[in-house]
């Protein structure tokens, strides 16, 4: 007789329908701001929004211009090369040496489709599965998603508002391991506006150099600077760190281009063929026309960007002046980008219109629900306790958001 065995009960597990690798993704925190804020206007509520970090002014006409006449040229209607228009990669190698006085080639350069693939496809060059990518925090929300969706750990180096939130050779060297492969540099950073010296620049450069370290940085907010600071470039501070230094760049910023998605990234040529690879199959060539269009901005002057500079540092100081004067908020006067960075922390615990202020992601949600303001917290680029908010919006917008703000935590408990 042959026995007959039950069958087993145990199901097999459900497979995820999303892999792991996208399903641990976050939201861009920033973008989820905006786009919150932007609803509520459309359903008729009077929001004003401070998450985006984008130039509130039109793109200049004489860029517009190129475009338009980009549309008619039948050149512009195919493929064109993967890593970028031989006119824009020679026009972005005399616009590295004009604005930072690093000579590179056309060669090294590789046009993207906005900073934001430029960035994930550095660390898809640079990063093996366990790598660790050193991260100073405060940090752009998408550095941390882009590094590990590149296989790589990202290592937190906080530098509060009392390091005037830039971060130390020491406190560097503490937090590198054997794993260590890069460092991300952001200078003038997103999202504290913060801008490091010369001489820190070359601090934190040759300590890279010395200890194999490779360097991303990303100088998107180079030409946004102010009280006579300047930018500087960490492989023209350390030119001997250039084998091993990826410069990240685009339009987006200085020429309030951001919708027109125009980024590139410098670096040594083993890297830049790499990425041309990665690139040939990933999205092939950024849009030909929005190629043309940065073309004209990287050969044209710079007037337009200077007058978008002058009325960005007029909102930075109003809105700083005015963050500052609400008690328990403390607000470093920045010194590039177009965003504040207030510390909050001396409300955490506190109370407001019967609701604890458990974090700055809840302060955020009560300022949205209570006084219609839009703000990112703390919490979408490192540790809670800060909120950012960006200066570029229109004037009497800012100063209608920053009151309404004042006038609700005046009644924190």
């Amino acid at each position: 007789m042959v026995a007959v065995t039950a069958q087993s009960t145990v199901q097999p597990s459900v497979r995820s329908r999303v892999s792991a690798r996208v399903a641990g993704i976050a939201e861009s925190a920033t973008l989820a701001v905006d786009a919150r804020a932007k609803a509520l206007k459309a359903a008729g509520r009077p929001v004003i929004g401070f998450g985006a970090g984008e130039p509130d002014f039109p793109t200049p006409q004489a860029i517009v211009d190129a475009a338009v006449a980009a549309c008619a040229d039948p050149a512009n209607h195919r493929y064109t090369p993967a890593g970028g228009l031989p006119a824009l990669r020679e026009a972005i190698a005399a616009k590295t040496l004009r604005d930072s006085g690093y000579e590179v080639s056309p060669s090294q350069v590789l046009v993207t489709n906005g900073g934001k693939q430029a960035v994930y496809e550095t660390f898809a060059a640079l990063l093996d599965p366990g790598d660790e990518l050193l991260l100073p925090a405060p940090y752009w929300t998408t550095y941390p998603e882009a590094a590990r969706l590149a296989g790589g750990v990202p290592v937190e180096v906080f530098a509060g508002p009392e390091r005037g939130y830039k971060v130390d050779v020491e406190q560097l060297e503490a937090a590198r391991t054997p794993r260590t492969k890069a460092l991300l540099f952001n200078s003038p950073s997103n999202p504290t506006g913060a801008v490091y010296s010369p001489e820190e620049v070359r601090a934190i450069g040759r300590w890279a150099l010395e200890h194999g370290v490779w360097v991303v940085t990303d100088e998107i907010y180079e030409h946004l600077v102010y009280d006579g600071v300047r930018a500087a470039s960490m492989p023209v501070e350390v030119p001997e760190l250039a084998d091993t230094c990826v410069v990240l760049n685009g339009v987006a910023k200085t020429y309030a281009m951001t919708g027109w998605r125009v980024g590139w990234l410098v670096g040594p040529a083993d890297v830049v063929k790499g990425v041309a690879n990665l690139q040939s199959h990933l999205s092939s060539n950024v849009a030909n026309v929005s190629q043309r269009a940065a073309v004209q901005a990287l050969t044209g002057d710079l007037e337009a960007v200077a007058r978008m500079r002058e009325a960005f540092d007029r909102r930075r100081r109003t809105m700083v002046s005015m963050l500052d004067a609400i008690e328990g908020v403390r607000c470093p006067l920045p010194q590039g980008a177009f965003y504040a960075y207030p510390d909050v922390t001396a409300l955490i615990g506190r109370s407001l219109r019967g609701q604890e202020i458990t974090s700055s992601a809840k302060l955020a949600e009560i300022v949205l629900a209570q006084a219609e303001v839009a703000l990112v917290p703390g919490e979408a680029f490192g540790p809670s306790g800060y909120l950012r908010l960006s200066y570029a919006l229109a004037d009497e917008d800012l100063v209608t958001g920053v009151e309404r703000v004042q006038r609700l935590l005046a009644e924190v408990d």
